[in-house]
């Protein structure tokens, strides 16, 4: 392990500055959200793909985010603050979802828009079910944040449902795709139920956030 992520346990062990995250609204459409100032980290993913149960082990909280048997419940962009300075963005669910072609279209406009205009957005994480991964709507996603050179990191959560080889392999693969889309875009396999992959992920978000 380097020595950067060694610090970045160490920095964790003392104080993670997730746990401090607390909802602050939903916003059902972009002029709902606050002020384009700060810092704001993106979380998005398919339904199933297990964002929300990732979103409470990065904050050490069990119910920040909402999880829920019927995935595709979330339909609002859920805003987590930090500080006064950052926040953590919930994006609606994607690609499951049992709702009208009108929601979905809806839907997919706001996401465009916010991954594209946003200023203040300064990374994406695309969370992927591991055993089902860069589905098209993954791909369009991550084509999204591509076309306007927006920092994106992909976790293959869920990664405990595979042998370590199968998971390597799948790693490997996706990696190879990602580099097609964008050659900054990274990579790494992760499991909410099991916190692998944790540090890396951690020193990811610290970078984004600035965090010294």
């Amino acid at each position: 392990m380097s020595e950067s992520k060694n610090q970045t346990n160490e920095q964790l062990a003392r104080h993670n500055p997730f746990r401090q995250a607390t909802y602050l609204k939903g916003a059902a459409e972009l002029v709902q959200l606050p002020a384009d100032v700060g810092i704001e980290v993106a979380f998005a993913g398919r339904s199933n793909a297990g964002k929300s149960s990732a979103l409470n082990v990065i904050c050490d909280q069990k119910s920040l985010a909402r999880t829920s048997k019927t995935p595709g419940r979330t339909q609002l962009i859920n805003l987590f603050t930090l500080d006064d300075q950052r926040r953590l963005i919930d994006l609606p669910g994607y690609g499951f979802a049992k709702v009208s072609l009108e929601i979905k279209e809806r839907w997919q406009a706001t996401l465009s828009q916010y991954l594209q205009h946003r200023e203040c957005l300064k990374g994406l994480i695309v969370l992927m079910d591991i055993r089902h991964p860069l589905k098209d709507v993954d791909q369009q996603m991550i084509q999204w944040a591509a076309d306007v050179g927006l920092p994106t990191h992909v976790l293959l959560n869920k990664a405990d449902k595979l042998k370590q080889g199968a998971a390597k392999n799948t790693l490997l693969k996706v990696k190879k795709q990602l580099k097609e889309m964008h050659p900054d875009f990274t990579a790494q396999n992760f499991s909410a139920l099991k916190r692998t992959g944790m540090d890396t992920l951690m020193h990811r978000l610290l970078s984004w956030f600035e965090y010294q």
